[in-house]
């Protein structure tokens, strides 16, 4: 009886078109950023920060960038991995290169760069779809992963590739503790998904879901398949660039090519697929689920195994993780293709309804 929207009328377009139009659920957002910027800054500890809050924020990101793509423009795309990797380098390259730029300018402004090498390898989609824009884009991974690993001016000259992110700063305040980290890719992450969710819902955004839904009636209508295609292509590589240098400056700290290997596309092709396409709360569910699942299994596994005499090894427990990945991918593929989003919408809908059968 508590979600329930008897008694709130919408008098403007403007209360019409909100993000969230039901009174209960702009009080639950509302509730949960309190939480996650006034409340959460107290209580967790340094491992909570490291291994659970920071990477599930970055890779948020990260999958909302991919989902733009996949999910709002239906164009398939194998290469995430690659663009992570290229803010990471580029984020680099203009804070050492650029010293007199704030890290957080060069974060902001390595989005820029992996945009535009997104929509030079997003142009094969103004003629191919399906399985092979995937295999163009795996292109991209592969390109990436060999300039990442033998271009010397990528990596500054150092023989193993590895670099280290420059100290973060902000008008003289040290920002390298956990907790900063953690602020500042949640503020990244609020900001630029909020944006997204409003372009999603305008005219851009309608231009994607035609060209997604039917591409050959959408250019009948006039929607121009090279603009939306490749502006699709533009805020995903943006959104994921970002986010690739969130997690080199604020998580990783120290990294090498091998960061942003093909693994890296695959889980974040897993977290769209699980969290839902086309959803941008999908996302963050998607993100949750695949940072969380194997920080349960490591601490669940090895416990039940001894309590029925199965000493279960480290190996052992990452191949349940392949496995249940695995088989998650497929349940979601067949029983509920719109993944974690939808089943949460079905039980916003139950509670609306509740206790009426209809």
């Amino acid at each position: 009886m508590i979600y329930r929207e008897a008694g709130q009328y919408k008098a403007s377009y403007q209360a019409d078109q909100a993000i969230f139009p039901i009174a209960q659920d702009r009080l639950a957002m509302l509730a949960l950023l309190v939480i996650a910027f006034l409340v959460v800054p107290f209580v967790a500890s340094e491992y909570v920060y490291r291994a659970v809050l920071i990477p599930t924020v970055i890779l948020s990101l990260a999958a909302i960038g991919l989902n733009v793509l996949m999910g709002y423009c239906g164009q398939v795309s194998l290469g995430s991995g690659a663009f992570m990797g290229i803010g990471a380098y580029a984020a680099y390259n203009l804070a050492i290169r650029l010293p007199f730029l704030n890290p957080f300018v060069c974060i902001l402004l390595s989005g820029f760069v992996a945009a535009a090498v997104g929509i030079v390898f997003g142009i094969p989609s103004l003629r191919i779809k399906g399985f092979y824009l995937a295999c163009a884009t795996l292109a991209a991974q592969f390109f990436g992963d060999w300039a990442f690993l033998r271009v010397r001016w990528i990596t500054n000259d150092t023989p193993s590739g590895s670099v280290n992110a420059p100290p973060l700063q902000l008008f003289g305040w040290d920002l390298s503790s956990p907790t900063a980290n953690y602020l500042v890719a949640l503020c990244f992450t609020v900001v630029l998904a909020l944006g997204v969710k409003n372009i999603v819902r305008g005219h851009i955004g309608r231009q994607w879901m035609a060209i997604r839904d039917m591409d050959i009636a959408a250019e009948i209508i006039g929607v121009r398949p090279m603009y939306a295609k490749l502006s699709a292509f533009a805020v995903s590589s943006f959104l994921i660039g970002v986010a690739g240098a969130m997690w080199a400056f604020l998580y990783l700290g120290s990294w090498e090519p091998a960061a942003f290997d093909i693994g890296r596309s695959f889980t974040l092709m897993f977290m769209v697929i699980i969290g839902g396409l086309g959803s941008i709360l999908g996302s963050a569910l998607g993100a949750i689920f695949i940072v969380l699942l194997p920080i349960f299994l490591n601490q669940a596994l090895p416990p039940l195994g001894a309590a029925v005499g199965w000493q279960i090894s480290t190996a052992t427990v990452s191949h349940f993780e392949s496995m249940i990945f695995g088989a998650l991918i497929v349940f979601f593929l067949v029983v509920e293709p719109r993944g974690l989003a939808r089943l949460w919408s079905i039980g916003k809908e139950k509670l609306r309804l509740w206790p009426f059968p209809h």
